[in-house]
């Protein structure tokens, strides 16, 4: 079919109210809003104020009292404990609603905040959705987080009670969670009422008298709850992500717009239909186990999946097409560093070939930038189509994408595609002045953003300004460089920070990686700015190679750097490449680009909190080491 994605896009952005009061008309409401878009208080700009619902009601009741509460709503699929387990609508929408009793119970109301702090098991879920029944504020930190970590957002969010777990468990070890969440509450001044635990088999956590309660003992004596009404404009959520002043910023989400854009996306974006079954590989602690894991697929009235695994040793690099097959996943969502590593231990994706993925028909990408060759490998090795998408954090859904549901466009490897419907994206210069079609600059989203967006920071709206609408006036400031090209595709080089000034070139890190991941012997890389006495920055590159490569690595390396110099120019001054074991990630799979870069600049700086291994940078110093980093400058 002929795509109505540009079609759908105009309209958006000449009628935005007209747009989105349509969309809202799929979801139930209990008081009808008063406005569709609210800009009284521009920029800080709400969406169907006036309104009112439950997101709990629209992602559980709803369907069953249309009569699909017979319908798989959640699938928990565990290979670390051997574990599958499938839950109905009217099975989930009971649990949770007890578990909402619970929390009333221990004395948790409208608007109070629970911080829950668990492993990807169904509790989780049913934590979340229960928080939303009653309309209290969840905030969600990945489980095992660090201690002064936690201790930062048990501060902000002033949680009347946090609900956590005995542990979490890994491919080879079990990661106990009370050593952690006592020490947090220990560091930070807000104490919570209460703590509930959930004692799972493999781990029993010893509880504090007086303030700990079992999970089980806490719903020994709860009865079912029905949904409380909330303002559309009430906040759903709190979700923190990393503040440039070491602070986190809490991200809000809000119950009218958030539930509007996510139910309006699961067709139009994801091409996803009531009753099918969509896995977003994401731990729920990440914006995408928030958006697409729990409430998306639900408010969609479709079936979730929920995956307590790795891609790779759970037990090989099979394991997402045992999942895939077993449960007949019709769309995957994964990042590309999930398919670099199946990638780096099944080279030729003969793991594929072993399973039936004859429901797979769509495999969409995020979290990070795709690089054209592992978004082509995916292709070639699934026969389905491979769509990378670019969102944040803060959007709580895609910037831009290849809207499956409106009709797909041609593909081109490298582009997350166009602005989806809602967002108005352009590329300025430092100067806010807009750039060349094809040239690389800031990427900024004109306001008002569309429903589901963050309206702002948790008791922070100053900040929520001076973080993201300051720079650039009357625009949201994405942090991201790109550029635009003629057929309005949108090309995401990186974070702004991540472009590279060579002698007064302004070149793209992440052009540098799409030529080095093309070589055949390549997993995945990395590559950052380093300082240069004369040049003021040069690339350096870090790779890890595929499994079962033997060759020598100094040609390996010698052969990258020609590349780089064949496709990108000696002007690029790429003359440094390392090999390592691994690269550093975040727990959720991002590379740890900046962390790199300050180690090559001298700044010795402590392990990220959201590393999933700090060893790996003690490999990162010595290959900058023998590289000759830091240098002065």
């Amino acid at each position: 079919m002929a795509s109505i994605h540009p079609d759908l896009h105009e309209r958006s952005l000449r009628d935005p109210e007209g747009f989105w009061g349509i969309a809202a008309e799929a979801i139930h409401w209990d008081r009808r809003w008063d406005k569709v878009l609210d800009e009284s208080r521009a920029p800080l700009c709400r969406w169907f104020s006036g309104g009112s619902l439950n997101t709990c009601y629209n992602a559980l009741d709803v369907h069953i009292e249309r009569g699909r509460g017979k319908q798989r709503a959640l699938i928990y699929d565990s290979p670390v404990t051997n574990t599958v387990r499938e839950y109905t609508y009217n099975e989930l929408r009971d649990l949770v609603a007890r578990f909402a009793g619970a929390l009333v119970l221990q004395g948790v109301s409208k608007g109070d905040r629970v911080v829950i702090y668990m492993p990807m098991v169904p509790e989780t879920v049913i934590a979340m959705l229960a928080c939303a029944r009653i309309g209290a504020v969840h905030s969600v930190v990945f489980g095992g987080f660090a201690s002064h970590e936690l201790a930062k957002r048990i501060d902000d969010a002033r949680p009347k009670i946090i609900l956590s777990a005995s542990c979490g468990i890994e491919v080879n070890r079990t990661l106990p969670y009370k050593p952690l969440l006592d020490a947090a509450i220990d560091m930070a001044e807000h104490k919570p009422r209460r703590c509930v635990i959930l004692q799972r088999p493999q781990l029993t956590a010893s509880l504090v008298e007086g303030r700990d309660l079992d999970w089980a003992d806490a719903l020994a004596n709860a009865s079912a709850v029905d949904c409380v009404p909330c303002e559309a404009t009430d906040p759903l959520y709190v979700l923190y992500t990393s503040g440039t002043t070491g602070v986190p910023k809490g991200v809000v989400r809000d119950h009218g717009g958030h539930a509007v854009a996510l139910k309006w996306s699961m067709h139009a974006i994801y091409g996803i239909g009531s009753g099918e079954v969509m896995w977003a590989a994401a731990d729920v602690g990440w914006a995408v186990g928030h958006s697409y894991t729990v409430y998306g697929p639900l408010l969609k009235g479709a079936t979730t999946l929920l995956y307590e695994g790795k891609p790779v040793g759970t037990p090989d690099a099979g394991a997402f097409w045992r999942v895939c097959e077993q449960h007949g996943v019709n769309v995957l969502f994964t990042a590309p560093t999930t398919f670099r590593a199946i990638r780096k231990e099944d080279p030729r994706g003969q793991m594929v070939g072993k399973y039936n993925l004859a429901r797979l028909r769509t495999l969409f990408l995020a979290g990070e930038r795709c690089d054209p060759d592992t978004l082509l490998w995916a292709e070639a090795v699934l026969g389905v189509p491979v769509i990378d998408h670019w969102w944040q954090t803060e959007t709580g859904w895609p910037i831009a994408a290849n809207c499956v549901g409106l009709g797909m466009l041609p593909v081109k490897p490298g582009s997350p595609t166009r602005a989806v419907p809602g967002f108005d994206v352009s590329v300025v210069d430092d100067d806010g002045q807009k750039t060349p079609t094809g040239h690389v600059g800031n990427v900024v989203i004109r306001l008002p953003l569309p429903p589901g967006c963050l309206p702002t920071l948790w008791n922070n709206d100053d900040g929520f300004v001076k973080s993201y609408l300051t720079r650039f006036p009357g625009h949201y400031s994405t942090s991201d460089a790109g550029f635009i090209d003629p057929d309005g595709y949108i090309f995401i080089m990186g974070r702004t920070d991540d472009i590279i000034n060579v002698a007064g070139h302004r070149l793209s890190t992440g052009g540098m990686e799409e030529v080095i991941s093309g070589h055949p012997d390549v997993a995945e890389c990395a590559v950052i700015a380093a300082p240069d006495p004369v040049k003021g920055e040069v690339p350096v590159g870090f790779v890890v190679l595929k499994a079962g490569v033997e060759r020598d690595a100094d040609a390996i390396t010698a052969e990258l750097v020609q590349r780089v110099r064949d496709d990108i120019g000696a002007l690029a001054c790429f003359r440094s490449v390392a090999v390592l074991h691994r690269l550093p990630k975040t727990r959720s799979g991002k590379i740890l680009r900046g962390t790199m870069k300050k180690l090559a600049g001298g700044i010795d700086i402590a392990p990220p909190a959201t590393i999933d291994d700090p060893a790996i940078l003690d490999e990162v110093r010595e290959a900058l080491r023998r590289m000759g980093y830091p240098r002065e400058v």
